[in-house]
């Protein structure tokens, strides 16, 4: 496993840690601070809070974002490990605007689904990912249990793996941690 902060590892659930662990040692920097700043966003915008006080949230991390990431703050965990996006920040923007649709628009989370495929990509441009379509086929369909998933490569791997966790829990029925497991091993280690 890699050496997440207490911190990270907290907000990452277990399914998501052991995922990243299936990565390229390489790409696991770049999805421990994607699957980070997804948590971070859905903490700021978590429901009973205002909307007013969930856009101010959101436009702090749009306007860091904007910001070339030598002036962002030193002390946030999450802009730290978000350095390693460094070109794909956009992406990231994208995440937050997404967010604040789902949550003061009317648009059913449609943009957000948009910006998380978005994401998946840049996270893939980041990574050296050469199949960028089926990277977009894999987040395209997230979740959905008839979707065909093409193999995905090593660096891309933890996308497979969240994507069947997902698929399953779609199916129907309680959460089965030995069911979860194993279905990680299986595409981690073979892909599928």
């Amino acid at each position: 496993m890699t050496n997440l902060p207490l911190e990270a590892a907290e907000i990452l659930d277990p399914i998501e840690r052991l995922a990243v662990t299936y990565a390229s040692v390489s790409a696991r920097p770049a999805w421990e601070a994607l699957l980070f700043f997804q948590r971070r966003l859905a903490e700021s915008a978590r429901p009973g809070r205002e909307p007013l006080m969930i856009q101010l949230r959101l436009s702090w991390w749009r306007d860091r974002l904007a910001e070339p990431a030598t002036a962002w703050p030193k002390g946030e965990p999450v802009l730290a490990r978000l350095r390693s996006w460094a070109g794909e920040t956009q992406a990231l923007i994208g995440l937050v605007d997404g967010w604040e649709a789902r949550i003061v628009g009317e648009d059913g989370g449609a943009e957000l689904a948009r910006a998380e495929i978005a994401a998946y990509v840049a996270l893939g441009r980041l990574v050296g990912e050469r199949d960028l379509a089926s990277v977009t086929s894999v987040a395209s369909s997230f979740g959905d249990p008839s979707a065909s998933m093409p193999r995905l490569s090593k660096a891309m791997r933890p996308l497979s793996i969240l994507h069947a966790i997902a698929a399953r829990e779609a199916r129907g029925g309680d959460r089965a941690p030995l069911a979860d497991f194993l279905t990680i091993v299986r595409i981690g280690l073979l892909g599928r």
